[in-house]
């Protein structure tokens, strides 16, 4: 044991003493590894970062029927537990999913109306989550009809209104000139047996979606406001709602609900094909970003092929440059290393010799490349600072790529001295005290 540390602190002696054949190894690795590091950098930059994007769009993730179906809430319920789902909720006709949503009176007795096409949510949607909204809710409360006197400018009591919460989208909280946590009310309107009626309800927004998130008025409303609202198209009554409000009709008839279609968010990237293949199994045809998907990784396939031929072909110009190097290292260094033979070192010590000196290489010519690269990655990134979101990098490496990059530079090394490092342990004392 005592042998092997004498051999390394020799081996590393000897490093220094001809620093000038050391630094040019040392030079002649980072040479070879920092394009390398570059080109994996930008690849997984560019890759992690259009990935990135699509998974924080919730967009990306959705499954749609295409045409209109007849789905039992049950089945519903079903789909929500299987593999591969995120968020599943009933969607009602779209015929029935829209609202005049009208600021309150101001001072002057005007206000801005919108009509709004309207979207299920409830607490889990992944879209309201992506832009920190909160879930609105129906609130029910009792209320005492011989108090629903018309008041306000809008022929109803306000007071008598139920409330429900609802996030609105950027244009439609624009064209109503509103923001969170202000009152509108929402109007239903209905032709039923050649009769023309509306029914209210008091609005309080709970969010504005951006611009980014949908570019139409729309507004986000609890699954049993939406319920309502089909049921009163239909000529039915929701006294839940308050029939003093406008809210009357036949009554609703029993037996399950049937829907026409469904928001669905799969729970990662890759299940959007699996979901839209399961679809496709049940007959049930749905629009999904599944394609561009599929071009996100038929591109990361693609960019690994090339890197790797790359590597490749690097990586057998490294082995056989560093092989002549401690070939030829070794063949000028026969006097002394045969001389420590005769000293009593042991042959695992004398292939210690330059194994130690290929290592140091390594260690020092891996660092050196990763200081170029983090100083090229800089200037890329800056180049296109302007078309990058928060923490994105068009060149990045992780703190495992590093080790990986040292990994494989001091394995091959290794790999490729082995070779000279078992034959400078066949030199014979004898050629060497001739020559002495």
């Amino acid at each position: 044991m005592a042998g092997l540390f004498q051999m390394l602190s020799l081996a590393c002696a000897d490093y220094r003493h001809e620093k000038l054949l050391s630094l040019c190894s040392v030079l002649g690795l980072a040479a070879v590894l920092t394009p390398l590091l570059i080109l994996y950098g930008v690849k997984f930059g560019v890759v992690e970062t259009m990935t990135e994007r699509m998974k924080n769009d919730p967009r990306m993730l959705e499954v749609s029927p295409v045409s209109s179906g007849r789905f039992e809430a049950r089945t519903l319920k079903e789909l929500a537990s299987e593999k591969g789902v995120a968020f599943v909720l009933p969607r009602t006709r779209s015929i029935s999913a829209t609202m005049k949503l009208s600021t309150l009176p101001g001072d002057d007795g005007r206000r801005r109306s919108c009509i709004v096409s309207l979207e299920p949510t409830a607490a889990g949607d992944p879209l309201l989550a992506r832009y920190g909204c909160e879930v609105p809710a129906l609130h029910l409360e009792k209320r005492d009809p011989a108090q629903a006197q018309p008041r306000g400018g809008l022929g109803v009591n306000l007071a008598s209104l139920q409330l429900s919460g609802a996030v609105l989208t950027q244009e439609a909280a624009e064209k109503l000139g509103c923001a969170k946590g202000d009152m509108l009310v929402g109007s239903f309107e209905r032709a039923f047996e050649g009769k023309i009626s509306t029914a209210r309800v008091k609005i309080r927004v709970a969010g504005i979606l951006p611009l980014a998130a949908q570019q139409k008025d729309g507004a986000y409303i609890p699954l049993a406001l939406l319920e309502a609202s089909e049921d009163f198209r239909d000529g039915r009554g929701v006294p839940a709602l308050g029939e003093e409000n406008g809210w009357s009709g036949e009554p609703v008839p029993e037996g399950e609900r049937v829907y026409p279609g469904f928001r669905l968010y799969a729970a990662t990237l890759d299940d959007v094909p699996l979901l839209r293949a399961r679809f496709a199994e049940r007959n049930v045809a749905t629009y999904t970003h599944a394609e561009e998907i599929a071009q996100i990784k038929s591109l990361e396939r693609g960019l690994n092929v090339i890197f790797s031929l790359v590597c490749a072909a690097a990586g057998l110009g490294f082995f056989f440059s560093t092989a002549s190097s401690v070939f030829a290292g070794i063949k000028r260094k026969e006097r002394t290393l045969g001389l420590l033979q005769l000293a009593g070192f042991s042959t695992g010590a004398i292939m210690l010799f330059p194994l130690v000196q290929v290592v140091l290489t390594a260690l020092l010519g891996t660092g050196l490349a990763s200081l170029v690269y983090l100083a090229i990655a800089h200037v890329i990134n800056s180049l296109f600072q302007g078309s990058l979101q928060g923490l994105e990098q068009v060149c990045r490496l992780l703190p495992c790529h590093y080790g990986l990059a040292l990994g494989a530079s001091a394995g091959l090394s290794l790999l490729a001295a082995l070779g000279p490092a078992w034959r400078s342990t066949k030199i014979e004392p004898s050629e060497v005290i001739r020559d002495v």
